[in-house]
């Protein structure tokens, strides 16, 4: 039988050394999004992403745990794409915008 310190593993180079499940890039992050933030039932979780219900409910159980630290991670990461997309200006959208204008 697996203790919940057995479900999650911290290595160093592997997933940015972020807490996932033992043996899997999915990390706790991924599963605190996907049910906190987009709804998902760790049953769906499990489902959706092949892992065990109780891999969900352990990551669930260690992000409570360690709630302040994987919000900050989370906050920094979305920060990291939104400053991306400052630097990174959509061609696609200038190529529309000039095309919308060229049309009237």
């Amino acid at each position: 039988m697996k203790t919940l310190d057995q479900h999650i593993e911290t290595t160093p180079g592997v997933a940015g050394g972020k807490p996932r499940i033992t043996g899997r890039r999915i990390t706790v992050e991924n599963i605190v999004i996907w049910h906190e933030r987009l709804g998902c039932s760790p049953d769906e979780i499990a489902a959706e992403h092949d892992v065990g219900l109780a891999d969900v409910h352990a990551a669930l159980a260690y992000y409570f745990d360690h709630r302040e630290e994987i919000e900050r991670s989370i906050d920094e990461g979305s920060a990291f794409v939104e400053a991306l997309r400052r630097a990174n200006r959509s061609t696609l959208k200038e190529t529309l915008g000039r095309k919308a204008g060229d049309a009237k």
